[in-house]
């Protein structure tokens, strides 16, 4: 080393927490995980935490590069290690006084059960005997070394689960034990000298009976986890980066198996599917917590008062009842909890032979209405701001309570009852495979996913699925923690139904259902119906109105909707929409009577034929005008003149040929003759919008003329003037909007003449080509307003089918080459790009020139994140999308003021 220089420090990858002090804090999610970083928050309360250490997230990110970790880590892990020995006064590898240690992962927004937990971690075949002498219970010691067998052997040796569970099922038919319960300590022995014969036969080595082996295996497993297929699936379904890595937590054991006085449970600090305060939640006595959280044993409630849902009538078994100072010091930990963090809780606990020891606590999942009821109400009582319960609602979340319930008034053939495990319902096909689940819901299929209990591996199929049920578990099981989090309804714990995959039924009270047949599922109340149920519209509530309100006072841009027939408005402005941004006439043309006008539209020869199917449109386009006019009520409405190519009009099977033919009075063989010749190599990009108008200008004469007529009738019907907005799909050049103009510009003094009535009225375009966007500054001299139509914008900036890239797009996500699937999130870089230079050279031509987007994006709180940057004056989405976009705008509006204020 050159005399002088200073040594680099060794970058710090271990931080340790507990006996009432950490090195870290609830802030430092992003390093230490939620878990983590939540663990040296509460031990710095001082809380009763099990002490231990936290590998920071940076350590997963280098693994998963290189599959090592860093340089010095093992260093870090062995001094951390000396230190939790001495705040336990135990050591790790020895035979009696043992330390024995829980690892489990952490990433900073939680993804239950998607990655590897491994307890009791330190057991070897000297420990546990030394641990049955030290207690006193053989019973206790050997299963609790046959549960960390069974975990390490499933996540480091990577050994299927299922044949260990058939030698315990083996066991205990050999035994005659009906259950787990029964097993005594020479039973689980037993077990244990199978499990290691097995390993060793099928891996040709013994399992490892030292304990830094075991531990370097563990860490290694855990990190490994993060890039498993389930918790990548997870995280691409949330909208989570693979970059962000996982933390791992080191933790003394503390055993909920202990004896008759322990237990581990989960509890809330507010019932989740409503937001009602009170101590919620589920445990089990004599149990670890992945007895649990896994579904495999149906757990018993924590309150008397959640008693009634979960066992008979009269047979009390809840915490409250059966460990009442556990219970009482449980409720008082929750409240300290709740207020500290602001925020609802989830509480993991154990309590070993009387003593209650908190695991984990994070921001709790909730419904949606749950999670707006809990904003108000923490707001009005003045724990937190409006502003910071605006940002705390996902908007996404709100899409679960736009949704249909089951209509009170409605047959209903009850065939089960379950847990409420996550609120809303669902009707569909019942299937019992989750691959079959997300296969059959590509095409169409309306799904139930139906399981004796659900695992992370079935991710993919619960998310395809309208509803899932389950005959295990309860409302933390994973099926419910990540139905919740979906926005989709769930039962579970549904003990009278038998689930028979091998024969593909479902069984229940001498009744037999087959795979296909349909069922109803309310997880509102936990109930299961034969057959499908009528539904009804949701009913907000008046947290969801005044959430909105709150951000609607907040917001800077407006939400518009769009439409494709005028019944869709009212819809809309229930949902509080400030106007219409796109209105698809193509739509209205394919009513029965309409389509064949359309049809002999295309298939005229002559300016009189086309006269005439112009003439039979008329009528009904102005109709559907007016009626959108009226149901808007004054707000603005965006309509675009006819987009699509022509060949989407013409019938496509052969009886539609041939009824069309018939109707129209001409041969089929005219009809293919014209289809031909209307075939395009690339539709999308061939004749249509703008194209077509300047082709065949009677047809946008037509349609602007019925605009016109139909703003003088609703503003003398309704007594408030109309003021639309004409908008030109397609456009890429200047001339075309001129050319264009002139047409409305001309039929406009037609209509107003002859009517007496003045009409104000705007012309836009919708930015779909790179090219409008490039020479914005030129083509705003001749319109009035920029819509972005980021569907085919992102189409041709990237070059790449919307209809064909998800083949692709999912692999460039998982290998960082992108983000997020530009066709659901705005490409910021590239189109996001494109946007912003529009409207910049646009305003520097027209200052008063509106702007806004009117593709999907216009519903995705991200994208409208971007929105809100750049300055557009609206956003204009679905109308079950108005709500959510509602509630973004404002979240993005008081980021883009936190952000400036800050800079």
């Amino acid at each position: 080393m050159v005399a002088g220089e200073k040594r680099q420090a060794p970058e710090r990858y271990v931080f340790s927490f507990g006996a009432g002090a950490a090195d870290g804090s609830a802030d430092m999610a992003d390093f230490l995980g939620g878990k983590g970083a939540n663990l040296a928050e509460m031990s710095s309360l001082g809380l009763s935490v099990p002490p231990g250490f936290t590998l920071t997230t940076e350590v997963c990110r280098y693994f998963s590069q290189h599959r090592v970790v860093p340089d010095g880590v093992e260093d870090q892990v062995r001094q951390a290690m000396e230190r939790l020995e001495k705040t336990t006064g135990r050591r790790f590898g020895a035979g009696r006084n043992s330390l024995l240690l829980a690892v489990r992962s952490g990433a900073r927004a939680s993804m239950p059960g998607m990655m590897d937990t491994i307890l009791n971690l330190g057991l070897n075949d000297s420990a546990v005997e030394a641990l049955a002498e030290e207690t006193g219970d053989g019973r206790f010691a050997w299963d609790s070394y046959r549960r960390f067998i069974q975990m390490y052997a499933d996540t480091v040796l990577r050994l299927d689960l299922e044949f260990f569970e058939e030698i315990i099922e083996e066991e205990r038919e050999r035994l005659g034990r009906d259950s787990d319960a029964e097993m005594t300590a020479e039973d689980w022995k037993a077990v244990v000298a199978r499990y290691l014969a097995f390993i060793d036969e099928e891996l040709g080595e013994p399992f490892p009976q030292n304990v830094e082996t075991q531990l370097r295996g563990a860490i290694r497993a855990v990190l490994g986890s993060w890039m498993n297929p389930r918790a990548i699936a997870f995280r691409a379904l949330h909208g989570l980066h693979d970059r962000d890595g996982t933390a791992v937590t080191i933790q003394s054991m503390v055993f909920g198996n202990r004896d008759d006085r322990s237990a581990t449970g989960v509890c809330f600090t507010r019932e989740p599917n409503t937001g009602v305060k009170m101590l919620y939640g589920e445990y089990l006595p004599r149990s670890q917590g992945e007895d649990v959280v896994s579904g495999m044993r149906t757990p018993l409630p924590l309150s008397s008062g959640q008693a009634t849902g979960h066992c008979e009538q009269g047979d009390d078994r809840s915490m409250q009842t059966m460990f009442p100072k556990a219970y009482e010091e449980l409720k008082a930990v929750a409240e300290r909890l709740e207020a500290h963090y602001g925020d609802m809780q989830d509480i993991e606990f154990t309590v070993e032979s009387g003593t209650l020891y908190i695991l984990q606590t994070r921001a709790a999942k909730r419904s949606a209405g749950a999670a707006l009821r809990i904003a108000v109400e923490m707001a009005e009582a003045g724990l937190i701001t409006r502003n910071d319960a605006l940002v705390r609602i996902d908007p996404l979340s709100l899409v679960s309570l736009l949704h249909a319930s089951i209509d009170p008034d409605a047959q209903r053939d009850h065939i089960a009852s379950g847990l409420p495990a996550a609120p809303g319902a669902a009707s569909g096909q019942i299937v019992f495979s989750p691959d079959e689940a997300a296969e059959l819901a590509e095409r169409g299929k309306k799904i139930i996913l139906v399981r004796t209990e659900t695992s992370p591996e079935d991710i993919h199929g619960m998310s395809a699925a309208e509803g899932i049920l389950t005959t295990r578990g309860g409302t933390t099981s994973h099926a419910a923690v990540v139905a919740r989090g979906m926005g989709k309804p769930c039962v579970s714990g549904a003990g009278t139904l038998r689930v028979d995959y091998g024969a593909k039924t479902l069984s229940t009270m001498g009744r037999t259902f087959n795979e296909g047949d349909i069922i109803t599922i309310d997880g509102t109340n936990g109930e299961v119906f034969a057959g499908s149920i009528a539904m009804r519209k949701p009913q907000l509530s008046d947290d969801f109105r005044t959430i909105l309100e709150w951000a609607d006072t907040t917001r800077r841009m407006k939400v518009r909707t769009n439409i494709d027939v005028a019944s869709d408005a009212e819809l809309a402005r229930d949902f509080g929409a400030e106007g219409i941004g796109l209105c698809r006439t193509e739509h209205m043309f394919f009513g029965d009577e309409r389509i064949l006008a359309m049809r002999h539209l295309i298939l005229a020869e002559t300016d009189d034929d086309r006269e005439s199917a112009l003439l039979t449109l008329l009528p009904s386009q102005r109709r559907d005008f007016v009626e959108l006019f009226e149901q808007m009520a004054g707000f603005p409405v965006t309509i675009r003149l006819l987009d699509p190519p022509f060949h989407e009009f013409l019938p496509h099977t052969d009886d539609e040929l041939r009824e069309t033919a018939e109707a129209l009075g001409v041969s089929v063989e005219k009809i293919e003759f014209r289809a031909e010749t209307l075939r395009e190599t690339n539709p999308m990009l061939g004749h249509r919008g703008v194209r077509v108008a300047i082709s065949y200008p009677a047809i946008p004469e037509m349609q602007v003329r019925a605009i016109f007529e139909a703003a003088v009738e609703a503003g003398q019907r309704t007594g408030r003037p109309v003021k639309p907005e004409i908008m030109l799909p397609l456009v890429g050049l200047q001339r075309e909007v001129e050319f264009l103009r002139e047409i409305i510009d001309r039929v406009a003094r037609d209509v107003m003449k002859e009517t007496g009535q003045s009409v104000q009225y705007t012309v836009g375009i919708l930015i779909e080509l790179p090219r409008a966007a490039v020479r914005a500054s030129l083509i705003a001299q001749s319109c009035d307003f920029f819509s972005f139509g980021t569907n085919d914008l992102t189409q041709t900036v990237f070059g790449i089918s919307r209809d064909d890239a998800a083949q692709f797009l999912e692999t460039y996500r998982q290998a960082g080459i992108v983000e997020a699937n530009p066709f659901i999130t705005l490409d910021v870089e590239g189109v996001g790009e494109l946007i912003r230079m529009a409207c910049i050279k646009g305003r520097e031509v027209r200052p008063t020139l509106l702007t806004g987007i009117c593709g999907e994006h216009a519903g995705d709180p991200k994208s409208i994140e971007f929105c809100e940057e750049t300055g557009l004056d609206y956003v204009s989405c679905s109308p079950f999308r108005v709500p959510i976009a509602r509630l973004a705008a404002a979240q993005a509006a008081l980021r883009l003021k936190e952000a400036s204020t800050s800079s």
